[in-house]
């Protein structure tokens, strides 16, 4: 099977985050697979030892990205494939990689993609199913189950604290929902192999791309942290008592009502 798995290095979960003269920070911050392609990443090495074949990490940034690579390479990906676009655009947003990811894969023989379920940093949710739009096929999102029988699949997805069975058939880009697998540490052996497995990297010019081609639909007009939480209040006294003072609170204070 031709497996590929989409990727996204992004801030460690454990970092704090800090944002100066309108862009975030990230002097000293430590940089990880993103947790939701962790499970992509994972789940398309059990594809592979199940079913056979080969699993392609790619990713779109700096060579920063190479590490996250490496690591999934260490996990038991096959090869991964760095697409290098810190010298043609200053900015991109989600319809800027889903194009740059879908030119690369056109023309490759395709079974499955799997993807996160959302980036940590942005949240949107776009990149798997922008992918899978432009390369013209069916699109899952937020699996907790898969299995594959020769070129059908069958996935549960998580619909908000129920569950959705769906059936497709290959080739078929899912993305990836908390729950459906634990992802492996690499092991020493494999980060020592992992050195030696192929790491390609190309640009946009690779591609027959170039910088208008792919620019941006959307702007980030504004970065700011979340207002600090007030502290709470406790309402003390007989429970009429309480009502009558959240009520009053509510409207004097809050002004909600």
């Amino acid at each position: 099977m031709n497996i590929y798995v989409l990727l996204k290095r992004t801030f460690d979960t454990e970092e704090k985050i800090s944002v100066q003269d309108g862009k975030i920070n990230d002097d000293g911050v430590e940089f990880i697979i993103n947790p939701y392609d962790e499970y992509a990443v994972e789940e398309a090495i059990r594809v592979k030892e199940a079913h056979g074949g080969e699993v392609t990490v790619i990713t779109v940034g700096s060579e920063e990205s190479e590490k996250q690579l490496r690591t999934a390479l260490a996990m038991g990906a096959d090869k991964a494939v760095l697409i290098n676009t810190e010298e043609d655009l200053d900015s991109g947003d989600e319809y800027t990689t889903a194009k740059i990811i879908a030119e690369y894969l056109k023309d490759k023989e395709i079974d499955i993609i799997f993807a996160g379920n959302v980036a940590i940093d942005g949240g949107s949710g776009q990149v798997g199913p922008r992918v899978a739009e432009l390369l013209g096929i069916p699109c899952i999102t937020t699996i907790t189950k898969l299995e594959i029988d020769g070129k059908n699949v069958s996935v549960i997805r998580d619909v908000e604290g129920d569950e959705e069975r769906i059936e497709a058939s290959l080739p078929v880009l899912v993305t990836a929902q908390q729950g459906l697998n634990e992802p492996r540490y690499a092991s020493l052996p494999g980060i020592m192999k992992a050195k030696k497995k192929p790491l390609e990297e190309l640009e946009l010019d690779d591609l027959d791309l170039d910088e208008d081609d792919v620019a941006a639909k959307t702007e980030t007009v504004e970065i700011f942290l979340p207002p600090e939480k007030k502290a709470g209040k406790i309402l003390q006294g007989e429970l009429a008592d309480q009502v009558k003072e959240l009520v009053s609170l509510l409207r004097n204070e809050a002004k909600v009502i």
